[in-house]
């Protein structure tokens, strides 16, 4: 995927928590978005639409990926390309993880390999 796209988190976490998180982790983050940088906090529209000014491009042209139904239903009304990746054990154990078909969402897939593999990447 990064060699593709440009990936960074969307998130209503702080940045501090962000950075630290992808450094521990080694993901493979090209920028670090979050709610705090314009104040607002997800779902609100400001958030996403952030995204895309922060990057330099179109709405249109950032896909929100995210194993919330509601999350993408937001980032959809601001005219993102939703991406949804199913996390069965979101909720831990007799948790309702959010689920989706194809046709909910420009991409719905098993997990980020398959994600990827849709996408072409």
């Amino acid at each position: 995927m990064k060699k593709k796209y440009l990936i960074a988190p969307l998130s209503n976490g702080n940045v501090a928590l962000l950075a630290e998180m992808g450094k521990n982790a080694g993901l493979p983050w090209d920028a670090i978005l979050g709610a705090e940088l314009v104040r607002h906090y997800k779902p609100d529209h400001e958030v996403y639409l952030s995204a895309a000014e922060f990057l330099g491009v179109k709405p249109f042209e950032v896909m929100m990926v995210a194993a919330h139904s509601g999350d993408l239903r937001a980032a959809r009304d601001c005219a993102l390309r939703t991406g949804f990746i199913y996390r069965p054990n979101e909720y831990g154990p007799g948790g309702r993880a959010d689920k989706a078909k194809p046709g909910d969402y420009d991409v719905v897939a098993n997990d980020a390999i398959d994600l990827a593999a849709q996408m072409g990447a």
